[in-house]
């Protein structure tokens, strides 16, 4: 069975950074956009950035220029490196791939198991 598995999180003052990993087990074919997202304390969970297949990356306006993903297809890995971090980024981010094919068909809309993120002032 398809899983990702994450890791990276933890806490960080102010202005530090961190590095999110997000690698999918199992017999896997191809997958296909991959991003994280993100939930802080009574909010909703909302997209922070998501990279194509191909490459190609877009980021929520909150983290742009602080934030970068990036992946490697053949580690079947997606990271996220996150700079300049501030309270206001403190959240579970959850890794998310829309679809994924492996040697038992084809799955959609997977979930990690979120990493906490804490960063104080």
């Amino acid at each position: 069975q398809v899983q990702l598995v994450e890791s990276g999180g933890g806490s960080v003052q102010a202005g530090g950074s961190l590095r999110l990993s997000c690698t999918a087990s199992g017999i896997i074919f191809s997958i296909g956009a991959m991003g994280w997202y993100r939930q802080a304390l009574g909010q909703q969970r909302e997209l922070v950035a998501m990279i194509t297949s191909g490459g190609s990356a877009e980021y929520a306006d909150s983290v742009k220029g602080r934030f970068t993903i990036s992946r490697d297809n053949s580690k079947h890995t997606v990271y996220l490196q996150m700079n300049s971090l501030n309270p206001e980024d403190t959240a579970v981010y959850y890794c998310n791939v829309d679809r994924i094919a492996t040697n038992r068909g084809v799955k959609d809309d997977i979930w990690g198991q979120g990493a906490q993120v804490t960063v104080s002032s």
